[in-house]
């Protein structure tokens, strides 16, 4: 299996790696297909994504597909970032085997429920200020 040198980068030198206290947003997924587990941890301002950290137990394409995805989003608006894709993802590490294009997936998931959460999250504070 080969991987690019951009995931080997990732997976060697992973970016923002680690938990964020009180987090706005939280996404936990577990891989279906080999049991690796992804947190990413989002924190929002103004509607962007002023910061992100990502825990991911896995192999070498789990951990450069949360580094590659924290890249990615960090200083978007929330909105662009549901339009990433586990495509988006894998292009951006230069490709990934075939055989582990589920991590990108698993990325993507990560992402979509983080900002879920926060979405929510978000929900329940306008309600209690609005009461």
């Amino acid at each position: 299996m080969q991987y690019s040198e951009k995931v080997m980068e990732h997976f060697m030198h992973p970016r923002n790696v680690g938990k964020i206290e009180n987090p706005d947003g939280v996404g936990k997924i577990t891989s279906p297909v080999c049991g690796d587990i992804m947190e990413l941890y989002i924190k929002v301002k103004n509607d962007r994504i002023a910061d992100v950290k990502f825990q991911t137990f896995g192999c070498a394409a789990a951990v450069a597909s949360s580094s590659i995805l924290t890249e990615m989003i960090k200083g978007k608006k929330v909105g662009e970032i549901l339009k990433i894709t586990n495509k988006r993802i894998t292009e951006a590490l230069g490709g990934l085997p075939k055989e582990k294009l589920h991590c990108s997936v698993l990325a993507e998931d990560a992402v979509k429920s983080a900002i879920e959460d926060y979405l929510k999250r978000n929900v329940k504070v306008k309600n209690k200020k609005s009461k």
